[in-house]
């Protein structure tokens, strides 16, 4: 069926828009890839770096997860075995818990670190200690669909500023440490930190430019048939 003029401008202009519009969204998608895939490489070199002090209070104010997450550590102190929160886990070893434990820094300030996977909420012995780790944002909230319940004593996040509150730390870093893995049959067992990003941009790309080019031929094959009827 032929269609006048005015519908045809019509029609090509909407395939324009939508043509214009998935290629931008499959652009977008090409740059996201691109952030991504530098994020990896910069925390991959975080990771096997060697560890630098832990950030002190002059550097709170400026700590963010794309900057300093996943950078290796490390902090010297003593542990507040009295304010160990246990945080509902479920790891390679099967579920658990984190023991999470305050230390109190030579450089006088208290940063919460992730002993390790324990099966049990038994407090594992404390003391003096030197911790090396990962950097880890807080986790604030609770987990999937459980939220964290301070007064019951139950914890499904890591949330640094809910459990300073709960056991009347005071001032903390806002971030803790994942301890890395200590000599075998240690407990807490530590080191076991899963560092894993979503990476389906280039999918999702695809996606969009295959669409943009379905929505080209349509209209290319509008185009045909218009031309063919008038003939």
């Amino acid at each position: 069926m032929r269609r006048s003029p005015a519908t045809m401008a019509a029609l090509l202009v909407v395939a324009g828009v939508l043509c214009a519009g998935l290629i931008g969204l499959g652009i977008w998608q090409i740059q996201r890839l691109s952030w991504k895939l530098a994020l990896i490489a910069s925390v991959e070199q975080r990771v096997h770096a060697a560890p630098i002090p832990a950030p002190g209070p002059e550097r709170w104010a400026t700590i963010s997860a794309t900057q300093d997450g996943y950078r290796h550590v490390r902090v010297a102190g003593r542990y507040r075995d009295d304010a160990t929160v246990f945080v509902q886990a479920v790891t390679e070893r099967g579920p658990g818990f984190w023991a999470m434990t305050p230390l109190v820094s030579d450089r006088g300030f208290t940063v919460l670190i992730n002993r390790g996977f324990v099966a049990d909420r038994r407090t594992p012995a404390g003391g003096a200690a030197s911790v090396s780790g990962l950097l880890r944002p807080s986790e604030p909230g609770g987990g999937f669909l459980r939220s964290n319940d301070p007064a019951a004593n139950r914890w499904y996040s890591r949330d640094v500023a809910a459990i300073a509150a709960a056991r009347r730390l005071g001032p903390v870093a806002p971030y803790f440490i994942d301890a890395e893995a200590g000599p075998p049959g240690r407990v807490p067992v530590g080191g076991l930190t899963v560092i894993r990003f979503s990476n389906n941009h280039l999918v999702y790309a695809l996606t969009w430019f295959a669409l943009a080019v379905m929505v080209a031929g349509a209209a290319a094959m509008l185009v045909r048939s218009q031309r063919r009827d008038a003939a």
